[in-house]
């Protein structure tokens, strides 16, 4: 399953603190030293996830033929 940490950290590879309540970011940049970096939207990440799970939904056949030909 996809999260939405998996999917902020895809979206913005050097993401900056963040504090997430029950599935909703409520702090964004929260270091002393900020680094301007814009939060992503609800959508975006919704997307993100979409895309995510899909691409790994993909690759299930592969990961069972490697479990069994290991």
């Amino acid at each position: 399953m996809i999260t939405i940490t998996d999917a902020i950290k895809s979206l913005i590879p050097n993401t900056p603190s963040y504090y997430l309540e029950d599935g909703v970011i409520t702090g964004w940049d929260m270091a002393e030293e900020k680094t301007d970096i814009t939060q992503p939207t609800d959508a975006e990440i919704t997307a993100e996830i979409t895309r995510l799970q899909a691409e790994y939904d993909s690759l299930a056949y592969a990961r069972s033929r490697k479990q069994e030909y290991d």
